[in-house]
């Protein structure tokens, strides 16, 4: 049980998940029992990415189905939970520069993890966009920036992936994790582990095989939101991974 206000990292993998149970689910309705109920959710997701921060301040969330060629079952899936206009003004607020988007809703990187972990949708949720084009650094001082939001209730996650490498993905399910991926997922919790921030925010020189982990960044720019915002100590949820080369780690920062 978590007893202090945390901040997450939460590895989203594939939004088959929205319609699978598998460890990964488990792990993440596991996480959310082990929390305490947050008032309001702030999600920084992967999938919206944008040259500076905007945050939603839409009052009815719409479920955002931004895939294709998955089973009929996946576009039926819907997560009603209320928009958080009040919450997307406090962002504003603390992040500079932050613009607000009055339409926007939860893409899969929000919505997928969120269905297990609040099935009942009745927490009010928004999204905070990413800039890939930005560095750890600037993601890390984004979390700061909204690390008061922790004692006043709100829940901030932070949804990407630890690694994440569509190229190399191994659809024939051998089970077999590519040692690259190992290698900097590894090399990821030990750092976290070692309270090594310095390391951790230069990464791209420091880690094993960053741009095979990560040829494009945006999964792993939430990670440093998230830590940003709990700072360390973390704890570490270590869930291995998923078609070869999608690391399914979580950390709950704080």
């Amino acid at each position: 049980m978590y007893s202090d206000p945390v901040s997450l990292f939460i590895s989203h993998g594939s939004p088959m998940l929205a319609v699978e149970r598998n460890e990964f689910t488990d792990a993440w309705e596991q996480l959310a029992a082990e929390l305490p109920r947050p008032k309001s959710i702030l999600v920084l997701s992967a999938h919206w990415d944008t040259p500076s921060p905007i945050v939603s301040a839409a009052a009815t969330m719409e479920t955002i189905h931004d895939f294709g060629g998955f089973p009929d079952a996946l576009y039926r899936e819907h997560y009603p939970a209320p928009g958080a206009p009040g919450l997307a003004a406090r962002v504003a607020s603390l992040v500079q520069g932050c613009h607000t988007d009055a339409k926007r809703g939860l893409d899969h990187g929000a919505w997928v993890p969120l269905e297990l972990m609040y099935p009942e949708a009745d927490i009010p949720v928004t999204q905070l966009s990413i800039q890939s084009r930005m560095d750890a650094a600037h993601h890390y001082q984004l979390g700061q920036a909204l690390a008061p939001l922790l004692k006043e209730g709100v829940l901030v996650i932070g949804s990407g992936g630890i690694v994440h490498n569509l190229r190399e993905l191994d659809w024939h399910g051998a089970g077999n994790t590519h040692p690259w991926a190992r290698n900097f997922n590894d090399w990821m919790a030990d750092r976290v582990a070692a309270g090594d921030l310095e390391s951790l925010l230069d990464y791209a020189r420091r880690a094993p095989e960053p741009r095979m982990s990560h040829p494009t960044t945006e999964h792993l720019m939430p990670f440093f939101a998230a830590l940003g915002a709990g700072g360390l100590p973390a704890r570490h949820l270590a869930l291995g991974f998923d078609l070869g080369s999608l690391g399914m780690d979580c950390f709950a920062f704080g």
